[in-house]
């Protein structure tokens, strides 16, 4: 089995240097024929990246219900009916188009694979869920820079102390995403990041990240540690995506898949929220 908290690596990818003006089909078509595997941080921006979980139909209500009750985390973007495998993009399979999955099974990561047609069931009910990727581009646009992506790397999400509704056998702490922005512009990502209410909204903490339980921000549950300057910049922490894996190692459904942290589902609906994010630059 592989140690969640402690083991996850990435490979770096030559194609992170090009994400503009990528069309979201043509990037789905390069993970569906494994061409590409990496992150999705700042691919085809202005469109909806969300997070991915498929559980069989015994658990969907559960964790429906579970996505209801928290849904800064698990801001809910589409439902699919048990063993549909096309959501609402023209042309996508969410068995193949993503860059990783994971596979859960009672509860423990088995394995992280490249698709999960080899282990797909006719009674997988899949959530997509809302992701902080989606209002980046928005970020850049009103000039705050990305530090993971400048420096190539998954954005760093830690496990918290922040606790969750409880819906069955789904509970736990909340997932944080964290973005280090410059002093000065810490009131103008809360303004933007606010609009996309369905990509996890405005932070959930500000600063001091001992108050939410994190011990050390240079050593990430999920993704990789990002060089900032704590004299110049605050670390913001966004509700994530993740949170559902996390509750997942309480929850211990005899099967469960997600997304690999990072590595999202990129849809062909642009949003909208990105015409108001211009318009106030």
């Amino acid at each position: 089995m592989y140690n969640l908290m402690k083991h996850f690596e990435y490979r770096k990818e030559s194609y992170y240097e090009e994400v503009k003006g990528m069309d979201p089909l043509k990037e789905r078509l390069h993970f569906r024929k494994e061409e590409k595997t990496g992150t999705t941080s700042g691919l085809c921006e202005k469109y909806i990246q969300t997070n991915l979980v498929t559980l069989p139909k015994t658990y969907a209500f559960d964790f429906l219900l579970f996505c209801i009750r928290n849904p800064k985390p698990c801001p809910l973007i589409e439902v699919m009916e048990p063993g549909q495998t096309i959501p609402k993009a023209a042309d996508a399979d969410i068995r193949t188009d993503l860059p990783r999955y994971r596979i859960y099974r009672e509860g423990q990561l088995s394995e992280e694979v490249l698709n999960i047609e080899g282990v797909w069931q006719d009674d997988f009910v899949t959530f997509l869920i809302g992701c902080s990727f989606t209002f980046e581009k928005a970020l850049l646009d009103g000039g705050i820079p990305l530090f993971h992506q400048q420096q190539k790397k998954v954005v760093p999400m830690y496990d918290t102390t922040i606790p969750l509704e409880e819906s069955g056998i789904f509970k736990g702490r909340m997932v944080v995403s964290m973005r280090a922005v410059p002093n000065h512009f810490v009131d103008r990502a809360l303004e933007i990041s606010h609009r996309f209410e369905d990509s996890h909204g405005s932070p959930v903490h500000i600063g001091t990240p001992e108050e939410i339980g994190i011990k050390d921000l240079s050593n990430p549950d999920y993704g990789e540690a990002v060089d900032f300057d704590p004299a110049t910049s605050t670390p913001l922490f966004w509700a994530c995506g993740v949170t559902p894996q996390n509750a997942a190692l309480q929850a211990k459904p005899s099967i469960m898949i997600t997304h690999a942290p990072g590595h999202m589902f990129i849809t062909d609906q642009l949003d909208q929220n990105y015409s108001w994010a211009l318009d106030n630059k």
